[in-house]
């Protein structure tokens, strides 16, 4: 037990020891640096990417503090019941203003591989869920591959391109898009082979022809009908 708790000790000195190292070299790069950070945050993106520790949001994005907005869970999946990630998103786009939202996978994710086989793993399996859906919204596509690895790579993109498609369906990034300033969205891939971002070019535009069903009404047209029906140009 106490060399347990040694063990534990001794590594949360490392971490405290780091910081004041990175404390040390930002403030002698720049005296002022945490006086201006703790004025307020003005991030220009907001990364929803996947928990795994070998993927560092700000690491393989070269932004540093300021300058990024983060939400990760297991796959980076955007599930309109998830008030976390909801509560997030409406944070940074209606309060931060961000301009570049990326839903960022990335290949070997151990959540993809899970919800590709047909073992149970316990509670994460009604999370899973999710991509299995992806799958079977591209179940042609998923089976005509017949190599594993290449197999697991296109459902980690397919669950990337899924992802960034839910989040036009949040009325957060509908009434976004009616505005004068709406958020981009991005998706990307990171492989951990060679540290490189992949741009998958998402179209979200192919749920276009099912607005009728995930849109919502011109909010500027529902608001001339309100203002004219108050003046009595309409019944």
């Amino acid at each position: 037990m106490r060399d347990n708790q040694s063990d534990a000790s001794s590594s949360l000195q490392e971490i405290l020891q780091n910081n004041r190292k990175w404390v040390e070299e930002k403030k002698s790069n720049d005296p002022d640096f945490f006086d201006k950070l703790s004025k307020g945050q003005q991030p220009r993106y907001l990364f929803i990417g996947c928990s795994d520790s070998r993927v560092p949001a700000s690491a393989i994005t070269g932004t540093g503090p300021g300058e990024m907005f983060v939400h990760r869970n297991i796959a980076n999946l955007v599930v309109n019941t998830d008030m976390n990630l909801l509560a997030v998103l409406q944070y940074a786009v209606e309060v931060l203003g961000v301009k570049d939202i990326m839903v960022v996978g990335h290949y070997g994710c151990g959540g993809v591989a899970a919800a590709a086989s047909n073992k149970q793993y316990g509670l994460i399996d009604n999370w899973l869920t999710n991509i299995k859906d992806v799958v079977r919204l591209h179940e042609t596509e998923f089976t005509s591959i017949t190599d594993q690895e290449k197999q697991l790579r296109r459902l980690v993109e397919l669950n990337v391109i899924e992802q960034v498609r839910n989040l036009t369906k949040t009325n957060i990034i509908q009434n976004a898009l009616q505005g004068p300033n709406p958020p981009r969205l991005h998706g990307l891939v990171y492989d951990i082979q060679d540290g490189i971002l992949h741009d998958l070019n998402v179209e979200t535009d192919a749920l276009n022809e099912f607005q009728h069903i995930y849109g919502i009404e011109d909010i500027k047209h529902a608001e001339e009908v309100a203002e004219q029906a108050q003046q009595g140009k309409v019944s």
